[in-house]
């Protein structure tokens, strides 16, 4: 069974079709209460919205 991806667009293929680049999954990761690496995506999120000027 084929899996929905997304790059620009959602598609059923490996590669964009529209830009060429290697597509991913459009699901969220998979939680856990144990989550090691939070603590890093926090801190990379918390900056993006500084550099953006939301905080």
């Amino acid at each position: 069974m084929k899996h929905i991806l997304k790059c620009c667009v959602y598609t059923m293929k490996s590669a964009c079709p529209e830009c060429g680049k290697e597509t991913t999954s459009p699901r969220p990761p998979k939680f856990s209460p144990e989550d090691n690496y939070g603590k890093y995506r926090r801190k990379v999120k918390e900056q993006s919205r500084k550099e953006q000027g939301l905080v």
